[in-house]
């Protein structure tokens, strides 16, 4: 039996209402407050009076309905209610309620089953077992724990935990299997950095291994506004790395390929840069630069969205990720929301309020770059928010990718490019082209230069050797003709000084800078005795030592 559409639920200031999916996108009846529907008839299951409810949230399986509201205290200074509640989806009836004073993180985490429901309460993490909430069955005690985050999958259940550095000692984050957490090697990996007053932890699906994503908030260089961000993996068997990023500046966004044997990173500063990386952290496909922030795997890990939303016009590139191709490049502008749809065919893209108030709406486009579906929200309405129907894995099967655009009937509009302010002394003038920045071309379009795959961390280390000596071999030529003039350099072309490392290593650099000093030293002292000054004892100690100084540069130089 062919799996049945996806639906859309959209919430707004007109109601909350259904739509069916592609291709009919029509309307069913508009629900006037928060209840359950059954999605499958239609039909009302339960209906909760909590006028302060904020927040709300379904367990995996569908079954435990979570709600928050804001904790309060009574004016006296006695403890408030219970904030928290967990209630039956099929009987209706609340389960448990806590206490939960801030809003973070404010969902227990279940596993995928159900077995495991987790949440942080002072320091510690404690585990419930198959929705059981009156029996804490574990508990994961570490000094000052910020956050945790349980692995995807089924058993064995692994948790990712962060505990923020204090009085010196770093930030760390570790790996453990449940329940074992006693003993001094109970953790299956540890990766501790001094950067950080916040950290995103990731899963990959398979729960091999975690990418933590640090962040400072305050960036002590001065180079960025928005602090400073570290990309960093841990696998479950022990081993840690620290991503390498060929481009200063911020992370944006990371993302794991649903395979769990890569990733995608957007960073640096704009235009951005965009890279594949494997579970060695190599780069395996370089994106080049352009203006995006985001990263959107389709659920079959075939398709690649790269995106650039909030501040950046709703540019996006859409790629087949197995050939690395381009496949469109549709724009959506002023969208505040983005979304793959369950079948990996569609995506949707959203304006809402708060983040914007004006031109609120949604699409539903064919990754192809076609149009769907469009629908703009009155004037005097907002949209808050809306979702695509969640789906098993494996309900929709992957298809060939194409890339001619499919038919549609909604027109594609075509954004208005708004033309540069010219004073008027240049307008009859003929226009010339120039960038602020200019963009990098992807890996792939870039012109050949024999290996167009970026280079691993042992080629780089061997190029930079190489370069090296090659400096170093002009530098010695130099040196051995000093009665020689040195032919000044073009101006566009810059110069090779003294103090520029040649060897890659930042020791020998140093030893080979003070012998440098040194020499020059007694290069001036040899001057200075033979305009007839009369030197001092540790002055003639100094030339003597020239020969050996001399010797010990030369080896040092030939052996980089």
């Amino acid at each position: 039996m062919a799996p049945s559409t996806p639906l859309l639920t959209v919430r707004g200031s007109e109601g909350l209402y259904m739509v069916n999916g592609p291709p009919h996108f029509t309307e069913s009846t508009v629900f006037p407050r928060v209840n359950i529907i059954s999605v499958t008839n239609k039909g009302l299951l339960h209906s909760f009076d909590l006028p302060k409810a904020v927040c709300l949230e379904f367990s995996p399986k569908n079954t435990i309905l979570a709600t928050w509201q804001p904790y309060t205290t009574s004016k006296d200074g006695t403890a408030g209610i219970p904030n928290l509640q967990l209630y039956d989806v099929k009987t209706g009836t609340c389960l448990k309620s806590f206490i939960q004073k801030k809003m973070q993180n404010w969902c227990p985490s279940w596993s995928e089953d159900e077995t495991l429901c987790a949440r942080n309460v002072n320091n510690e993490v404690h585990f419930f077992e198959n929705n059981n909430f009156n029996t804490i069955t574990n508990k994961l005690h570490l000094q000052k724990i910020n956050d945790f985050v349980l692995s995807p999958g089924p058993q064995p259940y692994k948790v990712a935990v962060y505990v923020p550095g204090s009085k010196g000692a770093p930030s760390f984050v570790r790996l453990y299997q449940y329940p074992n957490f006693a003993g001094p090697h109970a953790a299956l990996a540890n990766k501790s950095f001094f950067k950080a007053d916040k950290v995103t932890m990731l899963w990959n699906k398979k729960a091999t291994a975690v990418l933590v994503i640090a962040s400072t908030d305050v960036d002590k260089t001065g180079a960025s506004y928005y602090g400073e961000q570290t990309l960093h993996y841990i696998a479950t068997n022990g081993e840690s790395a620290v991503v390498q990023l060929p481009k200063n500046g911020p992370i944006y966004d990371v993302v794991w390929n649903s395979s769990s044997t890569e990733f995608c990173a957007v960073y640096g500063f704009m235009p951005a840069k965009a890279t594949i990386f494997n579970l060695k952290c190599d780069p395996v496909f370089d994106f080049g630069t352009g203006p995006r922030n985001a990263a959107y795997y389709s659920p079959h890990g075939h398709i690649l969205v790269l995106a650039g939303f909030g501040n950046l016009r709703g540019q996006m590139e859409v790629w087949d990720v197995k050939n690395y191709k381009l496949i469109s490049k549709p724009v959506a502008s002023d969208s505040t929301y983005f979304a793959w749809c369950p079948d990996g065919e569609h995506i949707l893209t959203a304006t809402c309020a708060p983040r914007l108030r004006v031109n609120n709406g949604y699409k539903i486009w064919h990754y192809t770059g076609s149009i769907l579906h469009k629908y703009d929200v009155p004037s005097n309405a907002e949209l808050w928010q809306v979702s695509w129907q969640p789906f098993l894995d494996g309900i929709f099967p992957a298809k060939t990718i194409t890339y001619q655009a499919v038919p549609s009937e909604v027109p594609n509009e075509e954004p208005k490019v708004a033309t540069a302010y010219r004073p008027p002394a240049l307008r009859n003038k003929p226009i010339t082209n120039s960038k602020l920045h200019e963009e990098e071309p992807p890996q792939n379009m870039k012109p050949q230069s024999g290996n167009d795959k970026p280079l691993s961390k042992t080629a780089l280390k061997n190029q930079r050797k190489h370069e090296a000596k090659k400096a170093a071999k002009q530098e010695a030529r130099s040196d051995k003709s000093p009665d020689l003039a040195p032919t000044p350099a073009p101006q566009s072309t810059p110069r090779n000084t003294v103090s520029q490392p040649i060897s890659g290593d930042p020791e020998i650099d140093k030893k080979i800078k003070n012998l440098k000093k040194k020499l020059k030293a007694i290069e001036q002292l040899k001057e200075q005795a033979a305009t007839g000054k009369q030197l001092e004892k540790n002055q003639l100690e100094k030339i003597q030592k020239e020969t050996a100084l001399l010797q010990e540069l030369e080896d040092l130089e030939l052996g980089i």
